[in-house]
């Protein structure tokens, strides 16, 4: 898993931008989540469901392909709000986008308009802040799974936990 690097070396890129540099560079984004994203997801998903099917949507992301959506599309689906600029943790991701590191791709659980279930963003909610604060419109790669019955699929199951 290697990090996208920013393309155009004319942007800016610097280790000290502020927010009030927001829109001045492009969001690069990895091609896979950080390893340290999956637990960050159970940890989350621990608090909405039991532990078989926590494990069973985490495995389920594992296996995932991308998909792409606008930032302001993925806030709108899990009903959040955007995070300020000043947030610790939103000013951090955007001190990476300005640096041209590349961002971990978002864990989601699909909603249900039907049922009144918004999206539920697992892993990645200050990652989308940032990108949003950069463009709005800026694609973001998402894993997007729907929350798993319990049932972890033997392909998702590292091989040495079988």
């Amino acid at each position: 898993m290697s990090p996208k690097k920013n393309p155009d070396p004319d942007k800016k890129a610097s280790s000290d931008a502020t927010p009030d540099d927001a829109d001045a560079a492009r969001v690069d984004w990895q091609d896979t989540p950080e390893e340290h994203d999956y637990p960050a997801a159970a940890s989350y998903l621990s608090l909405l469901a039991d532990d078989g099917v926590v494990e069973a949507t985490v495995a389920a992301f594992r296996v995932a392909q991308s998909a792409h959506f606008k930032a302001k599309d993925i806030l709108r689906a899990a009903g959040l709000a955007l995070l300020p600029i000043d947030n610790p943790h939103v000013a951090s991701g955007l001190r990476k986008v300005h640096r041209g590191v590349a961002l971990s791709p978002v864990l989601l659980v699909r909603g249900d308009a039907a049922a009144g279930r918004p999206a539920l963003i697992a892993d990645g909610y200050h990652r989308v802040c940032a990108s949003y604060h950069t463009d709005e419109n800026t694609d973001v790669p998402v894993r997007i799974v729907a929350l798993s019955a319990g049932v972890v699929p033997a392909s998702a199951v590292p091989a040495d936990r079988r």
